[in-house]
């Protein structure tokens, strides 16, 4: 094809568009696929489209002049174009993304989004806005959909979470936890601001052997899946328990039943047995990973019982020792999660000397007060608002002048 073709070519192209888009500058007005609008400050249409027309049922010497552009939105949007859309576009000169419901005369509503201008005289006066409404049904129908999934999954996490509360408060023991011959008291506080089910818990049995139980640990996660584990780290160390008198064989029971049902899961415990031996207390126990207890005499000293062991479900063979060790009249067991000593406050830990001077303060009141000061001691340092779950246990050797 020769140069003079093509450029031929070109030239009856370019007049071909030139005559497809020399559109009449008033149907588009007219026919545009939003609707215009022209009013004055206080509303009053000046001129409007047909669009705006074939939205509204009305004829154009109907409105023009004669009625304002609030008197077509709905009760509640009037409400609001008084309070806020014109204020607004006084102060601003424009508003936009304002959705709002047109009202036709028939009385069906047509979701918009309006978009306005404000246009001022010589002296600054305003005297003429200019108005663009934009069809938003197929908008209000995908945002009403997003609140309508939201709710559901809402409702579903809420029905979620009343079970895993459910199955968590089925998971402690009574309030009150009797012991013959020992005061033995625990306290719970979930995370954030009490409301968050934890994977923190302990347990107070009596074995069957004449002796008693008691468990305490931290399942990995939250919510409904530490509710999971929490349920099969209780009914595991409460079956193994009359088994055995050892308490790393009850840990180990707990282990082989993590990598049995959740091999990818795994917790840190300590379970100890506490016997009579003639009128002392005796009290054997084996951790799992976790923080040793710590035992307080009735004259303030402190020390930590037992020796450190694996996590529970981490290793193929956990690492778990048994130690026995008396416990004298007026000595006070604490049993304790990490959601106590890590606490923190601007960077710094709770840390263990806060706890025992914490338990020291409070030696001569009974189990539960002690366990109570310890949870509301780490939930002060941090403001009220717990970065994680803490659990109390404590055990106290009446002295011979309290018993």
């Amino acid at each position: 094809m020769t140069d003079e073709v093509l450029a031929a070519q070109a030239v009856a192209d370019e007049a071909f568009y030139s005559a497809l888009l020399d559109d009449d500058p008033d149907d588009l007005y007219e026919s545009a696929p939003c609707a215009y609008l022209s009013a004055l400050p206080d509303g009053t249409v000046v001129k409007a489209n047909r669009t705006f027309l074939a939205w509204t049922g009305y004829e154009r010497h109907e409105l023009v002049g004669s009625r304002k552009f609030q008197q077509f939105l709905a009760p509640g949007d009037r409400i609001f174009y008084e309070t806020h859309l014109s204020p607004m576009l006084l102060m601003q000169g424009q508003v936009r993304e304002i959705a709002v419901e047109l009202v036709h005369r028939s009385g069906a509503r047509l979701p918009v989004v309006v978009n306005a201008v404000l246009k001022r005289d010589a002296h600054g006066e305003p005297f003429l806005a200019r108005v663009a409404m934009f069809d938003a049904t197929e908008r209000r129908a995908y945002e009403q959909e997003l609140l309508a999934a939201r709710r559901r999954a809402e409702e579903s996490e809420d029905r979620a979470t009343a079970l895993a509360r459910t199955l968590q408060a089925s998971f402690l023991p009574p309030a009150t936890l009797e012991v013959p011959g020992l005061d033995v008291a625990g306290a719970y506080r979930p995370a954030g601001d009490g409301s968050e089910v934890g994977g923190d818990f302990y347990d107070v049995f009596e074995t069957g052997r004449g002796t008693w139980g008691i468990v305490l640990g931290d399942v990995c996660g939250k919510g409904a899946g530490a509710a999971v584990l929490t349920s099969l780290a209780r009914y595991a160390v409460r079956a193994e328990a009359p088994r055995t008198p050892y308490p790393s064989a009850v840990l180990n029971g707990l282990h082989d039943a993590l990598l049995r049902h959740h091999p990818d899961k795994f917790c840190t415990a300590v379970f100890l047995v506490l016997d009579r031996v003639r009128d002392a207390v005796r009290v054997t126990l084996s951790s799992g990973g976790h923080h040793l207890p710590f035992r307080i005499g009735p004259d303030g000293t402190c020390e930590t019982v037992g020796t450190p062991g694996t996590i529970i479900g981490m290793l193929d063979t956990p690492q778990l020792t048994d130690t026995t060790t008396p416990l004298d009249p007026g000595d006070v067991l604490v049993l304790y999660t990490d959601g106590v000593v890590e606490a923190r406050s601007d960077g710094e830990l709770f840390g263990e000397e806060r706890l025992r001077d914490t338990i020291a303060a409070s030696l001569a009141e009974d189990a539960q007060t002690i366990a109570d000061a310890v949870v509301g001691a780490a939930l002060d340092f941090q403001g009220g608002d717990a970065r994680d779950d803490i659990a109390v246990v404590v055990v106290k050797v009446p002295s011979p002048a309290s018993s």
